[in-house]
């Protein structure tokens, strides 16, 4: 890691950080660091986000919020209809599956919306508390910033240029701290309501497909078995494709586990159900 390529970083942020994310790599083993094209899209997840330059007008649908959205639209509506299959009526199936997904739909959106918010203000305060120390005691931010870079052997004198960089750009000195000390990055208040409906609206097309089959199928175990073919293969589907778009070692595992999980909680569902003692 070299003292230039934070200290470029800070530098650029002062007249772009209101229209780009600018993402740099740091290589720390060979001491390198670039600077990725304004359109170039790094294909690396980290933590559950993908890591991509983003334009702030422009909001960006979070492949995380897909994959929250499918994950419990596939399985849980799966486990409710597969369950109440066992009563032997379709109808009863379709109206009792329709108002689950519809329901299951505005709680994850509203958890998604509840989530981003709580994010958004425990940035704020977060933001609010770096400021005023950066204010009120430098020396300590200082220290932090030496503890931040110890580890790759950078002492004060080599970290000199980015101190008196930071000093005289205190905006810049709070969103580093928030950055690199607190590994916070300004999350986008307009895209609040862009990962509720992404959420919600995944939640019901998953759900929809464990579902269809009982709408157009009068027999209640004739559709079971052609709404379990239908949703175990989309679920398999879909665990691969998230393996793939996530990078794991291997696809093929993450669409076995996704489908052994909805499989097994239909199968729990429907058991339980069946087992329930029924009215005379």
């Amino acid at each position: 890691m070299t003292v230039e390529s934070i200290t470029a970083d800070v530098n650029r942020s002062s007249s772009s950080m209101d229209s780009l994310t600018s993402v740099v790599v740091v290589d720390a083993s060979s001491s390198k660091a670039k600077s990725l094209a304004d359109s170039h899209l790094e294909p690396h997840f980290g933590g559950a986000e993908i890591v991509r330059v983003r334009i702030k007008a422009i909001p960006v649908v979070k492949q995380k919020d897909i994959v929250v959205g499918l994950s419990d639209g596939l399985t849980v509506p799966f486990a409710l209809t597969a369950g109440l299959a066992s009563l032997g009526n379709s109808r009863f199936v379709v109206i009792a599956g329709m108002a689950e997904i519809v329901a299951g739909a505005i709680a994850m959106g509203l958890g998604g919306y509840l989530a981003g918010r709580s994010e958004i203000e425990h940035y704020d305060s977060e933001y609010a508390r770096e400021e005023k120390e950066v204010r009120e005691v430098p020396e300590r931010e200082e220290e932090e910033i030496l503890e931040i870079f110890e580890p790759y052997g950078l002492d004060r004198a080599a970290l000199e240029p980015l101190l008196g960089n930071l000093k005289a750009h205190p905006t810049q000195w709070v969103e580093f701290m928030m950055k690199y000390e607190l590994n916070l990055e300004k999350p986008d208040g307009s895209r609040v309501w862009i990962s509720a409906l992404t959420i919600g609206g995944s939640y019901f097309m998953g759900g929809l497909v464990p579902l269809i089959p009982y709408i157009v199928i009068q027999d209640s175990l004739t559709a079971l078995y052609v709404s379990c073919g239908c949703t175990l293969l989309v679920l398999f589907i879909f665990g691969f494709v998230k393996g793939r778009v996530v990078g794991v070692s291997s696809p093929l595992r993450s669409a076995l586990e996704m489908m052994f999980v909805g499989g097994a909680a239909s199968a729990a569902a429907f058991g339980i159900a069946k087992a329930m003692p029924r009215p005379e």
